[in-house]
């Protein structure tokens, strides 16, 4: 039987976990985390879920903050380097989050829902609503800026990523759905370093 989605994806970041561990954090990124810390803060936020947390930086980077911290993602190798950074973290796949209802202040998703395919984001969208409480605040960046749904057939991965890119209306609009949209920001191109640019994204639960 052929292995769905998130079992391959799964795959390719066991494979990569220790590769990926050593990345540096670009500065684009370390700003638009610093950006919604402030938000954090301002929220007076005590806990944070963190969905698809690779090797864990950027939740080790909210605890440092001083934040509760839960790290969650659907690679075991990748969960087992966040257990070393100290950090309370999880095997889960986003799409059925083992959490009760209005359960987190706050939520980051980087570079993981861009996984999701177009037919199930819907639903995961409103996996990750229902974890959070009422006025919690949910970071979701992905790169974006044209339309493709399917396999990276240009991935340097084994086995191939799944990716799936929203134009900047069509992500607005999707999102609007189920949050309201507190601060979209694009990082152009230019700046990224890719064939896309990067979508910045506050929601709000209302």
């Amino acid at each position: 039987m052929e292995k769905s989605i998130q079992e391959k994806i799964a795959d390719s970041y066991n494979q990569n976990a220790k590769e990926r561990d050593l990345y540096i954090l670009q500065d684009w990124k370390v700003n638009e985390r610093e950006i919604f810390l402030g938000k954090l803060k301002t929220n007076k936020c005590l806990n944070l879920l963190e969905i698809g947390a690779g090797a864990g930086k950027d939740s080790l980077y909210f605890k440092e903050q001083g934040l509760i911290t839960t790290s969650t993602d659907i690679s075991p190798e990748m969960v087992k380097l966040c257990k070393e950074k100290g950090l309370n973290a999880k095997v889960m796949d986003f799409a059925h989050l083992a959490f009760p209802d209005d359960h987190f202040d706050s939520i980051w998703a980087l570079n993981c829902l861009l996984h999701v395919s177009k037919k199930d984001i819907k639903n995961v969208l409103l996996e990750i609503r229902r974890v959070l409480k009422p006025s919690g605040i949910f970071y979701m960046g992905v790169y974006g800026g044209e339309n493709h749904d399917g396999i990276w057939e240009e991935d340097s991965y084994t086995p191939k990523r799944f990716f799936s890119f929203f134009e900047d209306n069509s992500i607005k609009e999707l999102l609007s759905e189920f949050f309201t949209i507190d601060y979209f920001h694009v990082v152009p191109k230019e700046i990224v370093g890719g064939p896309f640019h990067f979508q910045s994204i506050i929601l709000i639960k209302v």
